[in-house]
């Protein structure tokens, strides 16, 4: 079921996921129907516990109560997911991206998910995703390669606002190239989160990122429709 989840979602790439908590969550029918008539085709949740980074965001109720036709691509932050993710599998999760350093059973975690049905679609499943934060080698995912169907790379240390792309970070994104042709998995999505303005998307998409997480750059409260269409015609065109 994987493989037709992320053959429909390769369809895509590249193309961005668009960050939820940014948006005006009082007026959020009307944000995300502006976003999908511009063609947005990703909604990026990032759920965050307070442990695992000082932030706290949402939980499975809201991410539920959320109704698009938009992909939900869910961003697990939090501490020891593992019993946690038949919960956002219910609530209506496209994508799991779970972290590296977030549990000790990081292969637990992905396993689980590879039984999961897809509560929007029983013809396909969850897409499998694991996250690094930038201080983590990217070896750690050696053994995690036969499992998934995505990589997320952060380009910034999660929880904190403010941060800007690191000065080595498209380097690492095309050591993580290297490294999936060498395990012959070519066709495991790579994902950049964190940092991704106006001015550097097409240098980060340059760089061969399938799908760029971006929020505050979509929805400045300004001018929504206008940089929705900037940022995917920035990706599509590289």
């Amino acid at each position: 079921m994987q493989a037709e989840a992320l053959r429909r979602l390769r369809e895509l790439c590249p193309t961005v996921s668009v960050g939820v908590l940014t948006a005006d969550l009082m007026n959020l029918e009307r944000e995300l129907a502006v976003i999908e008539n511009e063609g947005v085709k990703l909604l990026h949740l990032d759920v965050m516990d307070g442990c695992f980074c000082p932030m706290m965001t949402v939980g499975p109720p809201i991410i539920k109560g959320i109704r698009t036709s938009l992909l939900k691509d869910v961003h697990l932050m939090i501490d020891e997911p593992v019993s946690k993710i038949p919960d956002y599998v219910a609530a209506g999760a496209d994508i799991i991206t779970v972290h590296v350093e977030s549990t000790r059973h990081i292969h637990r975690a992905v396993q689980q998910l590879g039984g999961m049905k897809n509560v929007n679609d029983a013809s396909r499943g969850v897409l499998r995703a694991v996250a690094l934060n930038p201080g983590t080698p990217l070896e750690t995912l050696v053994p995690l390669l036969p499992e998934i169907e995505m990589v997320v790379l952060l380009a910034i240390n999660p929880g904190w606002s403010g941060q800007k792309l690191r000065p080595d970070f498209c380097e690492r994104v095309l050591s993580l190239k290297r490294m999936l042709h060498e395990a012959e998995r070519p066709e495991v999505l790579v994902t950049v989160d964190g940092g991704v303005t106006r001015d550097n998307i097409g240098m980060v998409s340059g760089f061969g990122a399938d799908l760029i997480v971006t929020g505050s750059a979509v929805f400045d409260g300004k001018a929504v429709a206008e940089n929705a269409r900037f940022m995917l015609e920035a990706v599509r065109t590289v």
